[in-house]
C-alpha cells in the first residue's frame, strides 16, 4: 500500500504524545478481548474495544474499493486522492487545515490499497472532539485545490522515475502483468507519470463521490472512549456522507500459473519468486492451508524451505512462503535470493520440497509446533498495540469473518489434523506454479 502520513501533535503533553506516536497505547489486561458493536440511530457500526490505561482514541476505518476503481488511463487516482485528505477541507485551505491539526495535537494519515481506501486518527482523549471535526471535514468535505494536488503529485511522480532504475520494481511490474494480465491486480497503485499527468480535480472528486458512502465502510475505535460518546461522535464523522456506493464491479481472478518470467540484470544474486494457487480465508481449507503454509516457508527459522535452502546449504540469507488474499485472487508465493551460480540448485531444492509436501504432507510434531506458533504469533503480530487492534478488527470486518472471529479462530486451528494438511497441500501445490527469475542467467540449471 502507498501511503503519505502527516504526523502531527500539539506541545501539550509531550510524553502521551510522544507514546501515542510510537503506538505504545496499552493493549486492554484482560484474558479475553471484549469487542462491542456499537450501531448509531443513523446504522453507522463500529467495533469498539475500551482501554483507559492511557488517554487516547484510536479511529481505523477503510471503505471498500481501492485502487481497482481507478479509471482505465487513470490509474494512480486513488493514491493520489488518499495523499491530499489533509491538504484542506471545507473552508480550510491547506494551511488553515494543518494548524487546526496540529493544535488539535492528532495523528491522521489516508492510503489506498487494491481493495480499499484507509484512514486513521489517534488523539488525546479530552482533544478528540477538535480533531474529529477535522476528520469529518477530511472525509466529507476534501477540497482537492489545484496546488497541493500539483506539489503532492510531483512527489509520487519523481519517487515513480527513481523507481524505474530499480531492478525489483521493474520486476514487481513484470510479475504483476504475467499473474493478471488486464485485470486491475496487474496494476501499479502508483500510477504512471503518463496516467497521473491526466488526473484532474473533478477526477478527484468523482473518484470521492464514488467511494466515500455509509454502505461500504468498516470502523474499529479503541481507546478511553465508551460506547455512548462513541455513537455520537461516529454520527457527526461519518452521517454526512451518501448512504451507498457506486463502486465497478472487479471480475474474479486468478494468478496465470505454467510460465516463467526472466527480468535480466546484472546483479550480485539472481532472484526467484515463484506463485501458486491461493486459497480464500472463508474456504473450510483455509486453516489447514494456513498450517501447511507456516511449515513449508512461512515460518521464520523453522519451515522447511529455511532449513533446506539456508541451514543446511547457506543458499540464501531468507527464504519463505505467504498466502496472499486480495479481494478477488488469492496465491500462494515462495521468494528468494541466491548467488548466480547456486541460483539453478536453490531453484530446484524449492521445486522438490513442494513436491515432497504435496504428496507426502506433514508429521504430528510438525503441525502441533506450527499450531502453537501460529496461535501464538497471531496476538504478537495483530493485538500488541491499540492501533494494531483497530487495525485487525477492521480488517476483519472488512473480511465478514465475525465479531467472534479471534476467538474462534483458535478452535478452527486446533481442529486441523494431518489429513486435512495432506489434502490442502496436494490441492495447492500440485499446479505447475509461475516462476520469476530476476538477474544473470541460471547455470548448471536442475529441476
Amino acid at each position: 500500500m502507498t501511503m503519505f502520513n502527516r504526523l502531527s501533535f500539539g506541545a501539550a503533553r509531550p510524553l502521551v504524545a510522544v507514546l501515542a506516536l510510537l503506538g505504545l497505547a496499552a493493549v486492554p489486561g484482560r484474558a479475553a478481548m471484549a469487542i462491542q458493536e456499537v450501531e448509531t440511530s443513523g446504522g453507522i457500526k463500529a467495533w469498539l474495544v475500551e482501554d483507559y490505561s492511557v488517554p487516547i482514541v484510536t479511529v481505523r476505518f477503510a471503505f471498500r474499493g481501492g485502487s481497482t476503481q481507478d479509471p482505465s488511463g487513470k490509474e494512480g487516482l486513488a493514491n493520489l486522492m488518499t495523499a491530499l485528505f489533509d491538504e484542506g477541507a471545507g473552508d480550510l485551505d491547506s494551511e488553515a487545515f494543518q494548524e487546526r491539526l496540529d493544535d488539535a495535537g492528532a495523528e491522521m494519515r489516508f492510503g489506498a490499497g487494491r481493495d480499499a481506501v484507509y484512514g486513521f486518527m489517534r488523539v488525546l482523549a479530552d482533544q478528540k472532539d477538535d480533531a474529529f471535526d477535522l476528520l469529518r471535514l477530511a472525509v466529507e468535505q476534501p477540497r482537492f485545490d489545484q496546488a497541493p494536488m500539483d506539489r503532492i503529485r510531483a512527489q509520487i511522480v519523481s519517487g515513480i522515475i527513481a523507481e524505474a532504475k530499480d531492478p525489483n520494481t521493474a520486476a514487481q511490474v513484470a510479475w504483476r502483468k504475467a499473474l493478471y494480465g488486464d485485470h486491475p491486480y496487474s496494476r501499479r497503485d502508483e500510477g504512471t507519470e503518463q496516467t497521473l499527468a491526466t488526473a484532474t480535480t473533478s477526477d478527484l472528486k468523482a473518484l470521492h463521490k464514488r467511494l466515500f458512502a455509509r454502505g461500504n465502510l468498516a470502523i474499529a475505535v479503541t481507546g478511553a472512549i465508551d460506547a455512548g460518546a462513541l455513537k455520537h461522535d461516529l454520527n457527526r464523522i461519518f452521517g454526512g456522507l451518501p448512504a451507498e456506493p457506486s463502486i465497478m464491479p472487479v471480475a474474479e481472478t486468478a494468478p496465470r500459473l505454467a510460465q516463467e518470467i526472466r527480468i535480466p540484470y546484472d546483479l550480485p544474486q539472481t532472484g526467484l519468486r515463484l506463485a501458486y494457487p491461493g486459497i480464500s480465508d472463508k474456504d473450510p481449507q483455509f486453516f489447514a492451508a494456513h498450517l501447511m503454509n507456516h511449515i513449508l516457508g512461512g515460518g521464520a527459522f523453522t519451515s522447511r524451505l529455511w532449513n533446506e535452502v539456508r541451514e543446511k546449504r547457506g543458499l540464501a540469507y531468507h527464504i519463505g512462503s505467504a498466502l496472499v488474499n486480495n479481494d478477488h485472487a488469492s496465491a500462494l508465493v515462495i521468494a528468494t535470493g541466491a548467488r548466480p551460480d547456486r541460483a539453478a540448485e536453490t531453484l530446484s531444492l524449492i521445486r522438490a520440497e513442494v513436491r515432497r509436501i504435496a504428496e507426502k504432507g506433514v508429521s504430528e510434531d510438525e503441525l502441533d509446533a506450527a499450531k502453537k506458533k501460529v496461535i501464538g504469533g497471531y496476538a504478537i503480530d495483530n493485538l500488541n498495540s491499540s492501533s494494531a487492534i483497530a487495525d485487525t478488527l477492521v480488517k476483519i470486518q472488512m473480511e465478514d469473518l465475525g465479531i467472534d472471529y479471534i476467538e474462534r479462530r483458535k478452535q478452527l486451528i486446533q481442529a486441523v489434523t494431518v489429513e486435512d494438511v495432506r489434502s490442502a497441500a496436494k490441492r495447492l501445490l500440485s499446479a505447475d506454479p509461475a516462476v520469476m527469475i530476476v538477474g544473470p542467467p541460471l547455470e548448471d540449471r536442475k529441476g
